[in-house]
């Protein structure tokens, strides 16, 4: 399900954990670098996934210089690219956009197979992408579908709602692409498409975790009235690399 940004700050007793050296804190690197390493582009300590699957890309050390160079010459120069986890990119990178995200993890979500879902694949893509053109849940591409197992459920043949598995850190599996067709929204598809995603990610002995925009705390609410908690707050940019020749 779609759900329209709520702007009021969260409630100052969401539980949040403090910052810590957990697989969770830098997930793109432990899933590039672990269960999704088949799809891994790398450079040094840099390292994203291929430009039609996933606009992701991942630093080992934030904090490291290095690791900063190497994802500037993985991407190329003067190209754009998200990075999240980070308060800001060196100097000699330009941000053209930030805001904040939240991750949340499951503790409580009551997690059951839908007997109506359907098992989406690549001939599902063009309908996938026209869903998500209409709903906009964030980032899907032609290739997105391959990271995991993508549920749907389709009304007359058309498919109106659909989640899915995107990120896959060791021990942890991302839900993603929650969305419902507004023609449809107010009948709990969504949250039945969750709870058997997360059933099939509990099955293989991982944990369900999703990620949301700050500002969207309907859908954070929503999610924590499933069984979701609130692990921690997270920046992200969209940023250009430095041109030839930066200092």
């Amino acid at each position: 399900m779609t759900l329209a940004a709520d702007t009021r700050p969260l409630p100052p007793s969401t539980p949040v954990a403090s910052p810590s050296e957990h697989v969770l804190d830098n997930p793109v690197w432990a899933a590039l670098t672990g269960p999704h390493r088949r799809f891994a582009e790398t450079t040094g300590r840099a390292a994203r996934y291929p430009t039609d699957v996933s606009p992701f890309t991942a630093l080992a050390d934030p904090a490291d210089p290095t690791a900063w160079d190497d994802l500037a010459a993985l991407v190329g120069p003067g190209a754009v690219t998200p990075v999240s986890g980070v308060p800001a990119p060196p100097d000699g990178w330009e941000i053209l956009e930030a805001g904040q995200g939240v991750q949340l993890v499951d503790t409580a979500l009551r997690a059951e197979p839908a007997p109506e879902a359907i098992r989406l694949g690549t001939d599902d893509v063009p309908e996938i992408l026209e869903l998500i053109a209409l709903t906009k849940p964030g980032p899907f591409l032609p290739r997105t579908v391959e990271l995991g197992a993508y549920l749907g459920i389709r009304h007359r043949g058309r498919l109106i709602a659909m989640a899915g598995e995107r990120l896959r850190p060791p021990g942890w599996t991302e839900i993603s692409a929650v969305c419902t067709d507004p023609a449809h929204q107010g009948r709990g598809l969504a949250t039945r498409l969750v709870r058997a995603v997360a059933a099939g990610i509990r099955e293989r002995g991982d944990t369900p975790f999703l990620h949301a925009s700050a500002a969207n705390t309907r859908a954070i609410r929503l999610y924590e009235s499933i069984g979701f908690t609130l692990r921690r707050r997270s920046t992200f940019h969209l940023v250009r690399t430095p041109a030839h020749g930066a200092e």
